[in-house]
């Protein structure tokens, strides 16, 4: 069985240890490169629901998820910069528009705009968590630990809103062969 205590003084020791002289693998940059570029395209789609929803807390939640991405996209350029690795393409910022002069055709629902904001959440938690277990470097390793537990603090919120708004999406439950209905 694991020993927690043993687990946390071990985790504390190796951020001692001094390694940031060393190169970073491939995979470390790569980790980098798409943590990047996921957070530029989120851009984009965050601001794109800034100019379509009407919904003050909507558009709170998304206000606070750029302050978060522009954060963390500072800290990540300028890592990269600094380990002299190139930076993703990120595509230009969404002029602010007119909610009301979006066809209806094109014109995303609150419902969509939460779905496809928790999704992308949703990824970057996970290709923070990969990068984190990955990383030989501390430096890189706790970068990504803090951009994870950021990422979870805030979709901790956002799924608050999309459940007391009826937004969030639930698979069917689960009930084996031989059990009693729920």
């Amino acid at each position: 069985m694991v020993n927690v205590w043993e687990t946390v003084m071990d985790a504390m020791k190796s951020m001692t240890v001094q390694d940031k002289d060393q190169p970073l693998h491939v995979g470390e940059v790569m980790a980098c490169w798409i943590y990047l570029a996921g957070l530029e395209l989120a851009k984009v789609s965050v601001q794109a629901g800034l100019n379509t929803t009407e919904d003050d807390e909507l558009k709170a939640i998304l206000e606070e998820d750029m302050k978060l991405g522009i954060s963390q996209r500072k800290q990540l350029h300028d890592f990269m910069i600094k380990e002299g690795i190139t930076l993703p393409p990120a595509p230009e910022d969404m002029p602010i528009s007119d909610s009301n002069s979006i066809p209806l055709g094109v014109k995303l629902t609150d419902d969509v705009i939460a779905n496809e904001l928790s999704l992308k959440i949703i990824s970057l938690i996970m290709k923070a968590a990969g990068a984190a277990t990955e990383s030989i470097r501390t430096d890189v390793g706790l970068l990504f630990v803090q951009f994870q537990a950021e990422k979870l603090a805030y979709a901790t919120r956002l799924k608050h809103l999309m459940r007391k708004r009826g937004w969030i999406k639930v698979p069917p439950f689960y009930v084996p062969t031989g059990s009693q209905q729920p």
